[in-house]
């Protein structure tokens, strides 16, 4: 989970973490190249007395500080185009999760097993352990198992909300009487915090989320004694 000293990414727990980590480190190698021959390019203007005719006036250089950018964008389009179909592919998911958001809590519904649904809210400061998160720690965490396509339904009752793990690479927006999907899959075992991400009321603050991945077995053995 992210702390105070983080100043990159959360590790990637699932594929499409990865390749959004990926992603950001490429589109970051290109603006730095970018702005190192622009600044360097700018610097030798300052200290420079004497002006090129042809730099300045010609046909030919315009040509190129036309077509060059547009190269350097679709180095950046095409693997942006590739991560967004990434992001969208549902193929055959094993386990739907139905999320609902609230003022002030989600509630998790487990579709592909029978009245298998619960509340989540956040613990309070005072109810907190020593090994809790404040204002990140729930009383049911989402439970779901690792190396499996899980499909999340995401919507609410009320007003706009927005379902966001960073550590999975998911955000999706909840919104009344509208049904968004998200397709992900987790890697490795662990807790994974996130928060709702969009304004909705004054306890916006206190709604987080925690799923918590497991193997298959130990998810069936929590799903039977609920």
């Amino acid at each position: 989970m992210a702390s105070w000293s983080s100043l990159t990414f959360q590790d990637g727990a699932s594929p499409l973490m990865e390749q959004l980590i990926l992603f950001h480190d490429h589109a970051m190698i290109i603006i730095i190249l970018i702005t190192t021959l622009v600044g360097y390019m700018l610097m030798s203007l300052f200290f420079n007395t004497l002006t090129d005719y042809f730099l300045v006036e010609g046909q030919t250089i315009e040509i190129i500080w036309t077509v060059f950018p547009a190269i350097i964008l679709l180095f950046i389009a095409f693997p942006s185009l590739h991560l967004l179909y990434l992001l969208d592919e549902v193929n055959e998911p094993m386990v739907t999760v139905k999320v609902m958001g609230h003022q002030w809590y989600w509630s998790y519904e487990y579709s592909d097993f029978i009245q298998t649904k619960f509340d989540s809210y956040m613990i309070p400061s005072d109810e907190l352990t020593d090994s809790s998160f404040r204002l990140l720690d729930v009383d049911n965490r989402t439970m779901l198992p690792m190396n499996t396509q899980i499909r999340a339904l995401i919507s609410t009752t009320d007003v706009i909300h927005s379902w966001t793990v960073p550590a999975l690479g998911v955000k999706a927006d909840a919104i009344p009487g509208r049904l968004n999907q998200l397709s992900f899959t987790i890697t490795r075992p662990g807790l994974f915090y996130g928060q709702c991400s969009e304004i909705c009321g004054a306890n916006h603050s206190f709604m987080p989320i925690v799923v918590e991945s497991t193997t298959t077995n130990s998810f069936l053995s929590w799903i039977s004694e609920l």
